[in-house]
């Protein structure tokens, strides 16, 4: 099977200086050398939207503009690339929930670059990389949440986005006038979302989509 191509990427993090310190990283240890970087989930959709998409998306979970796992599905349904999680949090029940939100892997923040290293040469092969000490999730409410979570991750970008507005307490007005789109486009939108979710109310499913957040996931460890 031939590697998959990763020449290319986008890092998508609120802190400079370790933007920098990451581009240096893929350069040296994955050979990727066009790099640019977004601070923001909405600067990285513009980005992909105006230059193209890269080989790979590198992001942290923790942003301004992103609440929970949303940021991750919406980039996967956006970019359809390996998106790889770089995050401080390295909790299994996290991990196991962002994978399970369509992240091609995962890496701890300040792991060493032979990490990186390994991380990009399995993505290239096309596996999914865990760091090193994941056990999985196998809690009684790890197999629900992760299935929510996969359930999630079929959603299309506007979806994502009109999901997360119904967990804010918009209402289909509202949510038309925010997305300028007609109400009856957000009402279709909002049946195929409690479908794909297998809920029948708005109610069920922004309690599905705050349960999927990361911060849900790390309240109820220990």
């Amino acid at each position: 099977m031939e590697d998959i191509r990763m020449a290319s990427a986008l890092v998508v993090d609120d802190h400079p200086l370790f933007c920098d310190a990451l581009a240096i990283t893929l350069t040296s240890v994955a050979g990727i050398r066009d790099i640019r970087t977004a601070a923001t989930l909405q600067g990285a959709l513009d980005d992909l939207a105006r230059n193209g998409t890269p080989d790979v998306v590198v992001l942290d979970l923790n942003l301004p503009d992103v609440r929970g796992l949303d940021g991750l599905v919406r980039l996967r349904n956006v970019a359809r690339v390996p998106v790889v999680v770089v995050s401080s949090m390295a909790e299994d029940r996290l991990i196991s929930s962002a994978l399970a939100a369509g992240a091609a892997g995962y890496i701890p923040k300040h792991s060493q670059r032979e990490v990186f290293r390994a991380a990009f040469d399995s993505l290239r092969r096309g596996q999914r990389f865990v760091p090193e000490g994941y056990l999985g999730s196998d809690e009684d409410d790890g197999l629900s949440r992760d299935d929510t979570l996969a359930r999630i991750a079929t959603l299309t970008n506007q979806q994502a986005r009109i999901l997360d507005l119904i967990t804010n307490g918009m209402l289909n007005k509202q949510i038309a006038f925010e997305l300028s789109i007609a109400e009856t486009t957000v009402k279709a939108h909002v049946t195929a979302i409690m479908r794909k979710l297998g809920v029948h109310s708005r109610t069920q499913a922004a309690l599905l989509a705050s349960e999927a957040s990361f911060s849900s996931v790390l309240r109820r460890e220990g």
